[in-house]
């Protein structure tokens, strides 16, 4: 009898051990019995005897479009009838991504030598990703791999597209704020050096506000070198507090509180939670692997660890719905979707009309982000403005009053 090492949770604590099982669903439902909630499953042997690894070479990490460029390719094929090895020496052959070449070369050896689709990609997490690979586990397990994939294949682009609308509402703010940096250093280093002499002609006091940006000049000409590191340490230091984890999680948390933002985060976080929810649950994975699975999607770890705890929840016999309404995290819309899925017994048909309900949803928030950024932007660029406009010209003004 094949022998399986596992990796599991229970609660928050991570278990490992191994078990004897036929095949892989059926060591799933064993460690499932115990109680934990299975996150990795390999087979490592038979019968006590050590089995012949596979010996298996690093992949380079894919990025969301060559993924999405993978999948799409590999899906059509095997949906056509095309084994899956010839799925991939086609993909190895043709394509024109040198890292989509290497990914399906070697998963076509690897299974050449006798290792599953399944199994073969659960070795890549950090290509693939944990979502992959139990999608493809269950498709497999179930016999419908070419749906799954298919089903895989528009997670992918729903994520491509919320992570490009996000992206682009951002580059607007972004590009103006640098624009009016770069044009208000130009004016306090060039521009208002040559008013310095006229200035000093009249004999009155300048105004604050036209000695404080002059200061400002002289300080950004004497010590230029220093600005490059001035920036470069402000970039770096944001990234490691985004980074480390104790700052991470207050930013997360803190951001849940600020108006629209908020909303901003919960639907494109949920947006991907739902679908994985829906799709896992349409290829028979249990509820509990299902928010095990959609958890992973969540990037707030404020919002993670609600769910954490609402999947402890479901795995000790709450309903799905109990269990999330509990968190407080999730919109009431969704929360009466899911509840009134798992009362008809229509639970995946109500997650996708959840999933139809938050992407609509997410596109307005999207759309009043963008016009209301535009009047915020010409309002800071409009104060910019002016204040670099009082600086040079309240001095003059001055020199003409009686």
């Amino acid at each position: 009898m094949p022998i399986y090492s596992y990796t599991a949770l229970k609660n928050k604590d991570v278990i490992k051990g191994t078990l004897e099982a036929n095949n892989h669903k059926e060591a799933r439902d064993l460690i499932r019995k115990m109680g934990y909630i299975p996150t990795k499953i390999m087979e490592t042997g038979k019968g006590g005897e050590s089995e012949k690894k596979v010996d298996y070479k690093k992949i380079n990490k894919l990025k969301l479009s060559e993924r999405v460029e993978f999948t799409s390719t590999f899906q059509i094929l095997v949906q056509s009838g095309i084994p899956v090895i010839e799925a991939l020496m086609f993909i190895e052959n043709d394509a024109s991504n040198k890292k989509l070449k290497s990914v399906a070369q070697e998963l076509r050896r690897q299974i050449m030598s006798g290792s599953t689709f399944a199994d073969t990609v659960a070795r890549y997490p950090e290509v693939f990703g944990q979502i992959y690979i139990g999608l493809v586990r269950a498709g497999e397990d179930a016999g419908e791999l070419e749906k799954t994939m298919e089903r895989l294949l528009e997670l992918l682009k729903k994520e491509e597209n919320i992570r490009g609308r996000v992206v682009g509402a951002l580059m607007y703010p972004v590009f103006v704020i640098l624009l009016a940096m770069v044009v208000t250093t130009v004016m306090l280093v060039f521009v208002f050096p040559a008013f310095a002499e006229m200035f000093e002609t009249m004999d009155k006091e300048l105004p604050w506000i036209t000695r404080t940006l002059m200061d400002m000049g002289v300080f950004l000409k004497t010590y230029w070198p220093a600005i490059p590191a001035i920036f470069g340490t402000v970039i770096f230091g944001s990234m490691f507090l985004l980074k480390w984890t104790p700052s991470r999680r207050l930013i997360d948390k803190y951001s849940l509180k600020i108006p629209l933002i908020n909303q901003l985060i919960q639907f494109s976080n949920f947006s991907n939670f739902v679908s994985v929810m829906q799709v896992a649950y349409d290829a028979g994975i249990p509820v509990v692997d299902c928010l095990y699975l959609s958890n992973i999607t969540l990037t707030n770890s404020a919002l993670k660890d609600k769910i954490s705890l609402a999947t402890a929840d479901v795995q000790q016999g709450k309903h799905l719905s109990v269990a999330l309404r509990a968190t407080k995290a999730i919109p009431n819309m969704i929360l009466f979707m899911i509840a009134t899925g798992e009362q008809s017994g229509r639970l995946g048909e109500m997650m996708l009309q959840a999933t139809v309900f938050i992407d609509k949803t997410l596109d307005k928030i999207i759309d009043t982000m963008t016009k209301a950024i535009e009047p915020i932007m010409l309002i800071v660029i409009g104060g910019i403005v002016l204040v670099l406009a009082l600086a040079l010209y309240l001095p003059l003004f001055q020199s003409y009053e009686i």
